[in-house]
């Protein structure tokens, strides 16, 4: 359906794609992995001709249709309905049925036979065209998306960059085009949500390539990983966890082939460098130079994996309950979020705090960190409790003038310089980029300084809000190792349920108003929720 051949690709200097290739067959469900920066969302744009090769070739089919999802949709914005918005999937049926209700409209004065006639083929052609049952089906995506029936009618431009990310998602998979390109599609879902698109996405009769950091969504959906690596595509049959167990079999293969290959060069450069100057040897010398220049080199791996040891450092340890949520209420004008809820987290708890969005996780988080007030009953702490709070809002709070050096150093902790970029290091800054002004920093780069600020905080209770948003796989592992090792107390707030897996001892989820709380792991929270009927 789409074949990529020989690809070159540069951004100034530096390849991204060097006569890399790729053939995409007509039901190919693909997850596209890879480092940050090694070119993922940079193929999606090269796929649509967003961007022109610098070499190669891609090539279609004359009938492929392309739905490319991308964070630019985001900008988009409009007073009509989303149900309007999504529904624009279905142009044609949408313009036949916009020329009958004007044929309707002038048949209210003018009821002509020509007219009528009219009508009676465009009702035949909307009615072709599956007009009729189309407004059920839109609805019936929107509110798999987690829009309620009332929002259907409800202008795009009242919704946040997040909703109407989903409206375009929406419209995207009903269009059912001969490819999808979704670019983190699950990046503005609730966990309900993103359950809501796998189930779609494994019935979906077309071709689609996703790039996203969410392992769990990838082994739900895809059937092929294409890994973006050393400037190539490389294909491994199956999903994301199949491309890990593979990778490290084809990562000891190919670094066998690379140890004996230096073997056999170095023996060859002592042999020539041993009788390059003896006449008699000239002949097998030359053969040697010869068959070195027409070797296929075969490439070391590249170690993407990572453990790391962060030294926390706690300063004091606290009490044994952490802090206490007493019969607390709140609410947004006629919104309820929280009513008479209750709740308590215990010294060394690792909390998921999940569920849907706008069930208030984000608002009592705020509330057990005071950065907001409850309408009633109150959130306290305990004794020696020593909370930090990472949200995107905190953002605001950088130095724009600081290196991403300073801010770190400004955390009130005593760090050695080395400690300092060990901790940038595990936020994707290398070397010299903690030398960047923060003031020059994108917004996901700013959001990974204000988590690396949290985590050197040496706070003993963490309240973590959305802390993988922005964090490729490596380090979203990196930052459940560290957890894992933390000593104190940590209430999270997170749609990736592999980290969460990781993390969560404790399940909290907001229901008919209350605090309710799983007394174990993520996955067995999810057992017990699909044993009694839950998603």
């Amino acid at each position: 359906m789409i074949v990529i051949n020989d690809l070159t690709y540069k951004i100034g200097t530096r390849a991204l794609y060097s006569d890399a290739s790729l053939h995409i067959k007509p039901k190919d469900k693909i997850g596209l992995v890879g480092l940050n920066g090694t070119g993922k969302s940079t193929l999606l744009r090269l796929i649509t001709r967003d961007l022109t090769a610098d070499k190669g070739s891609i090539s279609q089919r004359k009938d492929c249709t392309i739905g490319f999802l991308n964070q630019d949709l985001l900008s988009y914005q409009t007073n009509d309905s989303i149900r309007s918005v999504a529904m624009m999937a279905f142009a044609e049926a949408v313009a036949v049925q916009k020329k009958i209700e004007k044929v309707l409209h002038q048949m209210e004065v003018n009821y002509h036979d020509d007219l009528v006639d009219q009508l009676a083929g465009l009702q035949e052609k909307f009615e072709h065209l599956g007009g009729y049952e189309l407004q059920a089906k839109t609805d019936a995506v929107l509110e798999g998306m987690g829009f309620s029936t009332l929002d259907l009618e409800r202008p795009l431009d009242e919704f946040s960059g997040g909703w109407r990310m989903r409206v375009m998602l929406a419209k995207l998979l009903l269009q059912k085009p001969s490819i999808l390109l979704l670019d983190e599609p699950t990046n503005h879902l609730d966990i309900t949500s993103i359950q809501w698109v796998e189930n779609y996405l494994q019935s979906y009769n077309s071709a689609f390539i996703a790039v996203s950091h969410d392992r769990s969504f990838l082994d739900q959906v895809v059937t092929k990983t294409v890994e973006v690596t050393q400037q190539q595509l490389h294909v491994y049959m199956g999903n994301y966890s199949f491309y890990e167990e593979e990778k490290i079999t084809r990562a000891a293969l190919q670094q066998n082939a690379y140890a004996n290959q230096q073997k056999k060069i170095k023996q060859t450069e002592v042999f020539i460098e041993r009788f390059r100057s003896k006449a008699s040897k000239a002949t097998q010398v030359q053969s040697r130079v010869k068959a070195l220049g027409r070797m296929d080199k075969v490439e070391q791996t590249v170690n993407s994996s990572s453990m790391v040891r962060f030294n926390f450092v706690i300063k004091q340890q606290a009490g044994k309950v952490v802090a206490t949520i007493d019969h607390l209420s709140k609410a947004f004008g006629a919104l309820e979020i929280l009513k008479e809820a209750s709740a308590k987290v215990e010294r060394g708890d690792k909390i998921a705090l999940i569920g849907a969005n706008g069930r208030g996780k984000s608002t009592l988080l705020r509330i057990i960190a005071g950065q907001e007030t409850a309408d009633s009953g109150e959130s306290t702490l305990g004794h020696n409790v020593c909370s930090a709070f990472f949200a995107q809002h905190q953002l605001e709070a950088l130095q724009l003038e600081n290196t991403i050096l300073e801010e770190l150093k400004n955390t009130g902790a005593v760090r050695t310089e080395a400690e300092l970029r060990t901790t940038a290091g595990m936020f994707l800054f290398k070397k010299d980029d903690v030398f960047k002004k923060i003031g020059v920093l994108s917004g996901g780069e700013k959001s990974r300084v204000a988590l690396a600020k949290t985590l050197l905080s040496e706070a003993n209770f963490l309240l973590l809000d959305e802390p993988t948003n922005h964090l490729d796989m490596i380090s979203i592992d990196i930052l459940a190792q560290t957890l894992e090792q933390y000593a104190g107390t940590c209430l999270l707030v997170s749609h990736d349920r592999h980290f969460v897996a990781r993390v969560a001892t404790k399940v909290w989820y907001i229901e008919d108003l209350k605090i309710k709380e799983y007394p174990g792991t993520y996955d067995e929270y999810a057992y017990w929720q699909k044993q009694n009927g839950g998603v």
